[in-house]
């Protein structure tokens, strides 16, 4: 290349906006149908497992007795393997980004424990007395 030609593409790149965001000052434009971040709804979750089964990565973590849902955002790759899978629509992905993690903390989200069921109540059952023919 010569050195005019060089010129003139320093010159124009010199004077031209650049083609990246300065991301830290100015906030990132949502582009919408893209996959951001994976939102949870505790109120509708059975806690099936069926997500963390599913889920590629294994960032998903359910545990059913306790009624404890656990993502570990650094793994979760935003797929939407849980997302298609989930039986009561519980998870979703958003078209927004999450905040940038500086610890390995993982998110837990605890469902309410259903009440205790009720010890049957057994009866003695009294069996007729025979009847006796005279």
């Amino acid at each position: 290349m010569s050195y005019f030609a060089m010129s003139k593409l320093a010159l124009k790149w010199a004077f031209k906006k650049p083609a990246t965001l300065n991301y830290p000052f100015t906030p990132r434009v949502e582009i919408l149908g893209s996959r951001g971040q994976l939102s949870f709804t505790v109120s509708t979750c059975t806690f099936c497992t069926v997500c963390a089964k599913k889920c590629p990565t294994g960032a998903i973590a359910v545990i059913r007795a306790q009624r404890k849902w656990t993502i570990d955002r650094l793994l979760c790759i935003s797929c939407g393997a849980c997302v298609d899978i989930c039986p009561k629509d519980s998870l979703a992905l958003g078209s927004g980004h999450g905040h940038c993690s500086v610890t390995k903390d993982k998110e837990v989200h605890q469902g309410e424990m259903p009440p205790p069921k009720p010890a049957p109540v057994v009866t003695p059952s009294v069996a007729p007395a025979p009847v006796m023919a005279n």
